[in-house]
């Protein structure tokens, strides 16, 4: 049979899967570039009444194009609060937020990521932006989505710098660090699949690959041993309405790409 023609990129099939996962009338903290991008095709699609909530104080912003960043102006369109960090920071100090979207640079089998550096802390290889509300909203929400690129030194078995926990060590070590119970990592959406954690192990689990994805590719660019349960889903393709809602959303492709 002849390949489908593919008429999506990475980024819109990433962002179609991750907005699938948000429940209406939740609440979700989210970062620059991707998880706005995500959460927003929820709130025009199947979330209408999804809080999302900005680092820099916008809360339920309804804006129709994406924001550059999380302090930008349009973080506060129709919004109901122009607030501020420390009030947004509060609210998940309270256990008032559902879910936090965030972006990593590396991630390890337990789900603790680094957007610290790269290489050795003090003369590191690259210098990356470091924490923001990341740790805060990966400490505190209660369920973490993160999305990212994935590959061997991306997905790796130890990190360069820990700037947000996961499950940290395995079962308890959560806990026994002084974060609320029932949080933690809940998704990672890469480029190749999806993955959950194992409720036992707390370590990284496939729970579905991407169109024309195999397995085989998935171990290839992973340095820690996955775990693959026998049965595997293969994720859903973005719908014609979300690739139009998505190409409204970033009418200049700046998170979506050329």
């Amino acid at each position: 049979m002849p390949k489908k023609t593919v008429n999506y990129n990475q980024v819109e099939l990433m962002a179609s899967v991750a907005a699938k996962l948000l429940e209406d009338n939740k609440s979700v903290l989210v970062g620059t570039g991707l998880p706005v991008l995500a959460a927003m095709l929820a709130q025009q699609s199947n979330a209408p009444n999804i809080l999302i909530m900005y680092e820099a104080g916008g809360v339920g912003s309804q804006a129709s194009v994406v924001p550059v960043s999380v302090g930008e102006s349009r973080t506060f369109y129709h919004g109901i609060a122009a607030s501020s960090m420390h009030d947004v920071m509060s609210a998940l100090q309270g256990g008032f937020v559902d879910y936090g979207f965030l972006g990593a640079a590396q991630i390890d089998m337990y789900g603790n990521i680094n957007t610290t550096v790269i290489g050795d802390y003090d003369t590191p290889k690259v210098r990356l932006p470091g924490s923001g509300g990341a740790n805060d909203a990966g400490s505190l929400c209660f369920k973490t989505i993160i999305l990212m690129k994935q590959d061997i030194k991306r997905f790796v078995k130890k990190l360069d710098f820990l700037t947000t926990p996961g499950y940290l060590t395995g079962p308890g070590a959560r806990e026994k660090a002084g974060l609320p119970k029932n949080t933690g990592p809940y998704r990672v959406i890469s480029q190749l699949g999806v993955y959950g954690f194992d409720s036992d192990t707390k370590k990284m689990m496939l729970l579905s690959t991407h169109p024309n994805v195999s397995i085989e590719e998935i171990k290839e660019n992973c340095s820690f041993e996955l775990t693959i349960p026998v049965n595997v889903e293969t994720s859903e393709e973005p719908t014609d309405q979300e690739l139009k809602i998505l190409r409204q959303i970033d009418p200049m492709k700046i998170v979506i790409g050329k």
